[in-house]
């Protein structure tokens, strides 16, 4: 079984009027703004996913700073899961600083059969995962809902992209030492943090931690799938493509040329995320 453990979707009419919800959302356009910046909507993951053999995808649309977006986005996203069953696991974008509107729409899609929170995109939306004032009833409702978080991570050094941010390993640190038993996916290798795993009690503290490789293919040579299986364990390992920024068959390619074993492989591509979603596995 192969599954992308993070992608993206948006509604068509999002897509076909682009430049207005640009021009409603500033955090938007300094992504999706560029007519060529790539975007897709459900139907088009699935005819993705079907031309290069992935069994199954984790998606969401767009962490909104407009309370109002983010709505819209997860009535979308819900719509596409019952669209296609057994192929899509749904997750709730999320706008934290709108406080008890955040969590009444965390309970909404837990009950519309969404699965998790993220991703989160608290440099984008003007917060920090660190923050527990703000993060604290977030998580405490993904515990209530028996839901897990997946949120952007990214490195204090390297080059610049867009929607690279500031959440850094001492926002994810903060964050996982006060919800330890709230199931975390780090997207992006944790922004390396399971480098710093190496360390014990960074090792202690992320024992509810995994990781996405999404867009790994932009920041990191292959060997990174197992640079991290020998640090942080080869069950924590997420593939995921980012898509649609990166296509299923390029993500596909290079995770297959970072030298895993049969088994480590298998269970990068899909076994480890059809495990940690409970997937009934062919």
């Amino acid at each position: 079984m192969i599954v992308d453990f993070h992608t993206h979707i948006f509604p068509p009419e999002m897509i076909a009027r682009r430049a207005d919800y640009a021009a409603r959302d500033p955090w938007f356009a300094e992504l999706y703004g560029d007519p060529r910046a790539r975007m897709a909507d459900a139907d088009q993951l699935v005819a993705a996913m079907d031309e290069a053999g992935v069994d199954h995808a984790v998606t969401f649309s767009f962490g909104w700073s407009d309370a109002g977006l983010i709505e819209e986005s997860n009535r979308y996203v819900a719509e596409a899961v019952a669209r296609h069953p057994g192929r899509l696991t749904g997750l709730a974008v999320l706008q934290p600083l709108a406080g008890a509107r955040a969590v009444a729409e965390i309970e909404r899609c837990a009950r519309a059969g969404l699965r998790g929170v993220g991703e989160l995109m608290p440099h984008g939306q003007g917060y920090s995962l660190g923050d527990l004032r703000v993060m604290a009833p977030i998580a405490e409702a993904c515990l209530a809902l028996d839901l897990f978080l997946l949120t952007h991570a990214s490195e204090p050094v390297g080059h610049s992209y867009r929607g690279k941010g500031n959440v850094s390993p001492q926002d994810l640190a903060t964050f996982l030492l006060a919800f330890p038993h709230l199931r975390v996916v780090a997207a992006h290798w944790g922004g390396g943090f399971p480098f710093y795993e190496l360390m014990p009690e960074v090792h202690a503290a992320s024992a509810n931690l995994w990781y996405d490789s999404a867009a790994s293919l932009y920041l990191y040579r292959p060997e990174v799938f197992a640079t991290v299986a020998s640090i942080a364990g080869a069950d924590k390992l997420l593939w995921a493509s980012d898509y649609p920024l990166l296509s299923h068959p390029r993500m596909l390619a290079y995770a297959r040329a970072a030298g895993l074993n049969a088994a480590t492989l298998a269970a990068a591509l899909g076994g480890n995320a059809a495990r940690f979603l409970g997937l009934a596995q062919a």
